[in-house]
């Protein structure tokens, strides 16, 4: 997957505090959570990144194997789509 994805702005109002980020759904009034992985992944996809950049930034950050990265990644993003979190 080369798409760039990014969070979707209109949908999301979010803010880090302290390494995580909070975030609520302005359709439904969910609240959202991420730790400080998915802080850095929420982070890439606020500006706009590709699946490769993401799995880059889990091992930059956190020293995974790139496997696992992917795997984190992939179930990070598969999450946020499943709800229209995304825009491709």
């Amino acid at each position: 997957m080369t798409d760039t994805l990014r969070l979707n702005a209109a949908r999301l109002r979010w803010t880090a505090i302290d390494d995580e980020v909070v975030a609520v759904d302005k359709t439904s009034s969910v609240y959202l959570a991420a730790n400080s992985s998915g802080a850095a992944l929420w982070d890439a996809l606020a500006r706009g990144a590709t699946r490769g950049e993401l799995v880059a930034t889990l091992i930059a950050a956190y020293g995974l194997e790139p496997e696992r990265a992917a795997s984190d990644v992939d179930a990070f993003i598969s999450e946020l789509g499943r709800h229209g979190y995304l825009e491709a």
